[in-house]
């Protein structure tokens, strides 16, 4: 069994009900070695947070060879197994989804999120029909390939307010079908409604989770097995770069920087 293929069968085996394998989402290899530094069990890439570091917007703008190369290059970067935002799949078709998901698994990963939300004006979300082929390109792509790549599928009917828990349950009832391992639902944590998808979906429910957010203790506690923090990490990051040059462009003083990870902790990890 090839060292790919054990840390595909690993990453299948964190997921589960009431233990939740947390996923501090990366952008590129120094937040990727950082997140795994930090006792990570595996690393997840943020899509959004892929594109700004890239030059480019979220939202389906950013090409396949520019995301495939750096879910290659965080990858390279650690020994943990890692799962790529590949927000829709990189392409029009669903044959052209079927080549992204032969580009990521190339590149090292072993997981990938597919959503369902459209960014041109065919409306919110994409078709259950349409998703499911979609879905089903990267299930085909995966199994010729021979690796056990975990499907996370993405719904955001809540995101989008597209549809409450019957339009979600249904569409994840669809694309568990169709070839997904696991229902990512953001945009929502009421425990309520999480307590209830739970119950309804056949399969492992990631939450994305944030500030205001039930802790990930609370997450397990309503049965849970993902969480994951998407962009947040890579805004926060962000943020402090626009604190800093607010401050030193402003006030002339830098604040801003005081308790940064100092030069040596960062060099050291990149070696």
């Amino acid at each position: 069994m090839s060292e790919h293929h054990t840390r595909a069968e690993l990453f299948r085996s964190l997921h589960t009900p009431g233990s939740p394998l947390v996923l501090v989402n990366a952008w590129d290899a120094a937040s990727a070695r950082i997140v795994a530094a930090a006792g990570a069990r595996a690393v997840a890439t943020t899509s959004a947070g892929v594109a700004w570091s890239l030059g480019a917007s979220d939202g389906d703008v950013l090409g396949r060879d520019a995301a495939v190369g750096l879910v290659g290059r965080i990858a390279a970067a650690v020994s943990l197994p890692v799962t790529a935002d590949i927000e829709s799949g990189y392409g029009t078709t669903p044959a052209e989804v079927g080549a992204t998901t032969r580009a990521v698994l190339d590149a090292g990963a072993v997981g990938v999120n597919v959503e369902d939300a459209r960014h041109d004006d065919g409306g919110p979300l994409r078709d259950v029909s349409d998703q499911c082929a979609r879905i089903g390109a990267v299930r085909a792509a995966a199994d010729a390939a021979g690796l056990p790549l975990y499907v996370n599928a993405r719904i955001d009917t809540f995101l989008t307010g597209a549809g409450g828990l019957d339009e979600t349950v249904a569409r994840a009832v669809a694309y568990l079908a169709a070839g997904a391992d696991g229902i990512f639902v953001p945009g929502m944590v009421d425990p309520v409604t999480v307590r209830a998808l739970v119950e309804a979906v056949p399969a492992p429910l990631n939450v994305l989770a944030g500030p205001g957010a039930p802790s990930v203790g609370e997450l397990a506690g309503l049965g849970v097995a993902r969480v994951s923090l998407g962009s947040a990490v890579a805004e926060a990051a962000y943020t402090v770069a626009r604190r800093a040059a607010d401050e030193a462009l402003g006030a002339g003083t830098y604040g801003a920087l005081a308790d940064a990870l100092d030069y040596g902790t960062l060099n050291a990890l990149m070696r």
